[in-house]
This record gives structure tokens, C-alpha cells and sequence, in this order.
């Protein structure tokens, strides 16, 4: 049968979905774009946010809608946090965020007998990480691979820790096999990513840490590019430093959850550390590796912020000197501590978000700046409308070369200036830098 996907969210979400897509075609399926008619729709929902939710209800509309024949399945964080809002929704299969491979299962059931079908389980009771193929059925350049599910910090703001359940860690053999599949199968670069991969191994035997696992994918990558996705502060400490900066194919590009750079706000949305940890985490970054790209995330406008503690957190950001960042306006997740604080005013928000922009940008630029006369080894992946081939380096800047037919190749690459918010680069004959 042909089926459509659309997939809302975080990197984990998108990894489900191609894990589901390689099985169905696995499976003799047919996989079509959301826009064409097909038989079943599924719609791989976000519920981060309350914008986040009404996307997924919109998308779940518009394929009721394009074809009321067909089948239409609701999985992912949205139905397991809110089940009753997806059943007012016409609906035929809904699923949460477990069992993905039981989902199929049930599509496939739904299609043949056109019955209504639930299937929801209490994400806090899982213990088990369910095992799903990594990449994609696309061109063959970058791949995820999921080593971790579920989250124990119950941020004030966050409703994810009630989608995903607890922490459950892939096992490290398990790991490497795949890392040794994507390697064969012509990927050249891999994300390791998770909801919280700073707790993997928090409930495996003997309780490794995330710098074991590391250096495993790494040794079995070979060639291949690793790329570490979103860390808790906690994760970078001297001796993570030392081993990581050992490992050649690890990317020096390192994403650090902040939220803010007051220590009051941060007490209000429960996170774990404070600014003093925080930047202690960058400094050794910095120590331990030429020219890291440190990138963080930024909410402006929380529940109690004042323009004060707003200042605080502008001051420290430019101490931090990010290389790139993504600023969010605070959004009302309801069912969590947060909603029910005071809330700022919408313009507010959004005039914080602005000046957060601002000074982001700057240091950007700055980042920029100082990759100009480096080498690095760029993974080219897709032509641009302008003529030129854009690619990935190791720091995850977007480097412009004015080449053609590059797709899949890893290029040594001079950087030779900036345009925008990405880097121009040639293609080097030279060995490239360890920056």
C-alpha cells in the first residue's frame, strides 16, 4: 500500500521515522509524499510546545481532509501526554512514543479492517530501549543513531519526561553493530543523538558514561565523522575533555543546554547547574580544542524574568562567546509547573527574543571570522540556487564552495572569507587543520 509520513519535532523523531519508513519498505510498502493520495498517513507528532501542538493537529486535519478514505495514524509525543485531544480528531490509529515496530503492526491491521484502534501504554513505567535501525533511505551522507531515550530532570517547562518515560540506554555492542552497518552502507558522517544522551549508561551494568560510548563508535567509525548531539553541562568535565580531544573523527562541535544565564531563572525552570558550572564547561572546551563551536539554546521571557535577570543572562552569553544559537520566546507548555507561573507579556517576550537575536548574531559573525585561512574537511552535501555547493564542516558551519557534483564527498577546504551567516570556501589540495 502507499503510505505518507510527516514528521514534526526533534532529531529523535526524525530518526523514528526513518526507522519506520525502512521498515515499510521493508515490508513491501510503497512511501509517498504527504502531499500525493495514499492509503495511510502517519503523522509523527511534537508536543514540546502548545504550538507544537496544534501543528500536529493541523497536519493530522489536512490528511483527514486531501484523502477521507484513507487511514490516518497518530504516534509520538502528542498522543502519549494528550490522548484525548487526538480521539476528538477522526482518527484511526493512536499510538504514543513506545513500540514503534507494534505501530506498523497495527497500521497495517487498521488498513484491512477498518476498525478504530488505541494503543497507549504509561511511558514512566518503561525499561527497555527498543532497538530501531539507524539511517535513512535518502542520499547517504549524514545518519542519526539514537543511544538513548527518556529524561529525568523535569524541567519546570518540559513535558517530555511524561512522553518519553525514564532514561534507557542502547547497549554499547549493540551501538557499535550499527555504527558498523551505516559504515558500510557508504554514510559519512554519524549523529549521536537521544532526548538526554548526557544519562546514557545511567541504567546499564556498571553504569558506563557517555565518553565509553564515544570512544567506541569512534574506533569503529573509522573514516566516518561522529557528531555529538544536545549535552548537560555535567557531561563536559576535564577527563571527558582529555579522551574526547583524542578521538580524531569526533566533531569539535558541542552543544551545551543553557535555557538562561541567570542563576535565579534557571532555579525557577529546575536545571540542574548554574552559570558557574555552565562556564566552566566552555572554558574547557576551549582548553582542550582549537576553536570549538560551543552553540547553545536560549529562552527569553520566562515565567518571573525580570529586566534585570534579562541582563544578567545578555552578559553571559557574550562571556560564552557562542558560535551559534537558537532563541525561543518562553511558550506555555500546559501540564507543567511553568504554565502556572506568572506569565510575561507577549511583547515582552518577543522584544527580549529580538535583542538575545542581536547579540547572537554578533558573535556568529565572530565565530565566522576566525575559521577565515583554516583548513577543515567539509562533508559537501546539496547544490545551492546560487551556484554553489554547500557543505558541513567539523564545527557544523555551512561552508559555500563554488563547485559542482560534490554530493557525498568529504573535501579538504580553505576557508577564504563569510558571506551572510555561513563560510566561503575553495577546495584545498592541502592537508586540513585540526581546528
Amino acid at each position: 500500500m502507499k503510505i505518507a509520513i510527516y514528521t514534526l519535532g526533534c532529531k529523535v523523531n526524525q530518526y523514528e521515522t526513518q526507522a519506520m519508513e525502512r521498515e515499510l519498505v521493508r515490508r513491501g510498502h510503497a512511501l509517498v509524499p504527504f502531499e500525493d493520495p495514499a492509503d495511510a498517513y502517519i503523522i509523527n507528532t511534537c508536543t514540546v510546545t502548545a504550538v507544537s501542538d496544534k501543528k500536529s493537529r493541523q497536519m493530522i486535519r489536512r490528511a483527514r481532509k486531501q484523502s477521507p478514505e484513507a487511514v490516518v495514524a497518530v504516534c509520538g509525543c502528542y498522543p502519549q501526554t494528550h490522548p484525548g485531544d487526538i480521539k476528538n480528531l477522526d482518527v484511526d490509529l493512536i499510538a504514543g512514543t513506545g513500540d514503534r515496530m507494534k505501530f506498523l503492526d497495527l497500521l497495517e491491521g487498521a488498513v484491512r479492517e477498518r476498525e478504530p484502534v488505541i494503543s497507549l501504554d504509561d511511558a514512566l513505567r518503561r525499561r527497555a530501549f527498543e532497538v530501531l535501525p539507524a539511517g535513512g533511505l535518502a542520499a547517504r551522507t549524514r545518519a542519526m543513531l539514537k543511544v538513548e531515550d527518556g529524561c529525568v530532570n523535569f524541567c519546570t517547562y518540559c513535558i517530555i519526561p511524561y512522553a518519553r518515560g525514564p532514561v534507557r540506554s542502547l547497549p554499547p555492542e549493540t551501538a557499535v553493530a550499527e555504527v558498523r552497518r551505516l559504515r558500510e552502507e557508504g554514510y559519512r558522517e554519524i549523529v549521536v543523538t537521544g532526548i538526554e544522551i548526557s544519562s546514557w549508561g545511567r541504567d546499564l551494568p556498571g553504569r558506563p558514561a557517555l565518553i565509553d560510548l564515544l570512544e567506541a563508535v569512534c574506533r569503529e567509525a573509522g573514516e566516518l565523522r561522529v557528531r555529538l548531539g544536545s549535552l548537560e553541562p555535567r557531561t563536559i568535565t576535564e577527563d571527558f575533555c582529555r579522551r574526547a580531544a583524542a578521538l580524531p573523527n569526533l566533531c569539535p562541535h558541542f552543544h551545551l543546554s543553557m535555557q538562561s544565564g541567570c542563576d535565579a531563572t534557571l532555579r525557577r525552570m529546575n536545571r540542574k547547574y548554574d552559570t558557574k558550572r555552565y562556564k566552566k564547561s566552555v572554558d574547557l572546551l576551549n582548553v582542550f580544542f582549537q576553536h570549538p563551536a560551543v552553540t547553545t539554546d536560549l529562552i527569553v521571557g520566562f515565567p518571573g524574568e525580570t529586566e534585570e535577570e534579562f541582563g544578567e543572562t545578555l552578559r553571559f552569553i557574550r562571556e560564552c562567546a557562542f558560535a551559534e544559537m537558537h532563541i525561543f520566546p518562553y511558550s506555555i507548555r500546559p501540564g507543567t509547573p511553568a504554565a502556572e507561573m506568572e506569565q510575561a507579556p507577549k511583547a515582552v517576550k518577543e522584544e527580549r527574543a529580538a535583542r538575545a537575536a542581536a547579540v547572537a548574531a554578533e558573535m556568529h559573525e565572530a565565530y565566522l571570522r576566525g575559521c577565515i585561512g583554516q583548513t577543515y574537511e567539509v562533508l559537501y552535501e546539496q547544490p545551492s540556487e546560487d551556484g554553489m555547493y554547500h557543505g558541513h564542516a567539523p564545527n557544523y558551519m555551512l561552508v559555500a564552495v563554488p563547485e559542482k557534483d560534490l554530493h557525498n564527498q568529504v573535501l579538504p577546504t580553505k576557508i577564504t572569507g563569510t558571506a551572510s551567516d555561513h563560510l566561503i570556501g575553495s577546495i584545498s589540495g592541502g592537508p586540513p587543520s585540526t581546528a
